[in-house]
């Protein structure tokens, strides 16, 4: 079967809707023998030192960060992805909005699948949505995921029945 769907992005926070998300996407990839793409984005840790300098970013500490989450996220990817999925771990720095919309045009990405946190309220007027924002901005088309999906059965269910 010949599909345009070659390269999947997922990306990923390392909370729970985000691993759903993952599990989802792998059933969709081998679906479509796709390459799997997971990115982790980590924002900057910004202090403001003294009024009169402004904001800086600590650069010192950086190293450090995206040497533990990229071994997280490889992890994370030896326990969800099967051996036959390709798969290629990204950490970025930045905004995650913008750093997966640039990944998505930079690897030539056909779809992206990401978890929508749900947020509403006063919590989704000070955050936003990430997700919200890539599928307004992307490269390509963008499937929205969020828990419960038709067909997927809760986690605690599961191990209610297997019990």
């Amino acid at each position: 079967m010949e599909s345009g769907i070659k390269k999947v992005l997922v990306p990923i926070d390392f909370s729970d809707y985000s691993k759903k998300s993952l599990r989802y996407a792998v059933s969709f990839i081998k679906y479509f023998n796709a390459e799997l793409y997971l990115i982790y984005v980590i924002e900057p840790v910004i202090y403001p030192p003294d009024f009169s300098m402004g904001q800086i970013a600590i650069p010192s500490i950086d190293g450090e960060i995206d040497k533990r989450a990229f071994e997280e996220l490889q992890k994370l990817a030896k326990n969800e992805i099967p051996s036959e999925v390709k798969c290629k771990c990204i950490i970025k720095t930045g905004k995650p909005y913008l750093e997966i919309i640039e990944t998505a045009k930079e690897e030539d990405i056909d779809l992206i699948i990401i978890a929508s946190h749900g947020h509403t309220g006063v919590e989704h007027i000070l955050f936003g949505s990430t997700a919200e924002k890539v599928v307004r901005k992307a490269p390509c088309p963008v499937l929205s995921f969020r828990d419960p999906v038709k067909g997927y059965e809760h986690e605690e269910e599961l191990k209610k029945r297997d019990k």
